[in-house]
């Protein structure tokens, strides 16, 4: 039977407390299956189904660059014209350039403008505050946000690789370039199209009412029922989307074929194909370990930046091959894509903080489990 034991392995995750329910979809030689495990959460019996919904926060990052690059195609956006074109505020953004002694944040103008291939590809300088020390330091010592205008710099864009809000700022882009919100483009463009009806960035009552649970993980290991998180809508394209495991599969399908008519064979290399080249990408070093754990994904595997994804140049043993591409969301969702064998996988749950040992446990041996039986 194809792709054996995937379901007993998530059945015995849920029963060793590793998450309350599980979700999972899959593709490759032995066809396309979805998998569920566990119930929808700890204070919520339902049982998990295909339908139940996530907050799959930046597993949105790669629908954002398609759409990014759909738009670079019909001349609306440059990749490597100043974005301030369309987002003035990016025009004058400032580079922290360390602190003086009594604490006080030292800044200057960066030495180039930002471009969108630099939002693209975490090398434009903009960082998120929980695995950035600088940043935290910054905010704490100015009372800024990730959303105060002019933005800072870690860094001058170009200059390296660090996982920030360039998605989110590609997003406001691609409003200020289509003259549509985030959620009428995606639907009319990405969403629409590929038939991912359960994907949306406000989902209303019925799809609320199949939402998975979101918890925290407990010093003892237990899971704490908590709130929802409601991402701002000035940070949608970095991580507001609501899904399903099987809906995520379907846009993982795509980019693996021929990108199912929504970008040209030139934009879906750009996706698929190393953008980067300054030292290794991927890595987070968390600065606020309620929200997330450090993440060394593939450890010592050589890793590179896509215009969406993060992708591995060497194989993985007995798992993905080198050419694929991957991310997660925050509440320990993940996925990756495998051109070279046709496989992808799509392994989703509701809890913080990110990078959970035994949650990246369980999707590493999903993967493999996905290789050996399919």
């Amino acid at each position: 039977m194809a792709y054996e034991g995937i379901q007993a392995l998530l059945d015995g995750a849920v029963a060793q407390g590793v998450a309350p329910g599980l979700s999972g979809a899959v593709c490759g030689p032995g066809g396309v299956a979805t998998f569920t495990a566990g119930a929808r959460g700890a204070a919520d019996p339902a049982p998990m189904t295909p339908d139940t919904v996530f907050w799959i926060a930046s597993c949105t990052k790669a629908i954002t660059a398609l759409a990014a690059l759909q738009l670079v195609e019909r001349g609306k956006l440059s990749l490597d014209g100043p974005i301030a074109e369309r987002l003035p505020a990016l025009g004058a953004a400032r580079v922290l350039d360390g602190f003086a002694d009594d604490g006080t944040p030292r800044l200057r103008a960066p030495r180039r403008a930002i471009t969108l291939r630099d939002l693209l590809t975490h090398t434009s300088g903009l960082a998120y505050d929980f695995c950035s020390a600088d940043l935290t330091r910054y905010l704490a010592a100015t009372g800024e946000n990730l959303l105060s205008e002019p933005p800072v710099l870690v860094f001058d864009p170009g200059e390296r690789w660090q996982y920030g809000i360039g998605i989110d700022a590609t997003g406001w882009a691609i409003e200020a370039a289509s003259g549509q919100d985030l959620e009428a483009y995606f639907a009319e463009h990405i969403l629409g199209p590929l038939g991912m009806a359960d994907t949306t960035f406000v989902p209303d009552d019925a799809r609320n009412a199949r939402r998975a649970g979101l918890h925290m993980r407990l010093p003892d290991g237990g899971l704490f029922p908590m709130d929802a998180i409601a991402a701002p809508p000035q940070l949608w394209g970095g991580g507001g989307l609501t899904s399903t495991a099987s809906d995520y599969l379907t846009f993982l399908r795509a980019i693996l074929s021929d990108g199912a008519g929504l970008v040209t064979p030139g934009s879906l290399a750009l996706l698929r194909d190393a953008q980067t080249d300054r030292g290794p990408a991927g890595d987070l070093i968390t600065s606020n370990p309620g929200f997330s754990n450090d993440f060394r994904p593939m450890p010592g595997t050589d890793k590179r930046w896509t215009l969406g994804f993060l992708r591995n140049e060497t194989d993985v043993p007995h798992a993905r091959r080198a050419g694929s591409l991957a991310w997660g969301g925050i509440a320990n969702c993940y996925y990756w894509a495998d051109p070279a064998s046709g496989v992808a996988g799509v392994l989703f749950a509701q809890v913080l903080p990110f990078a959970d040992a035994r949650l990246l446990a369980t999707f590493e041996a999903f993967e493999r489990a996905t290789y050996a039986t399919g």
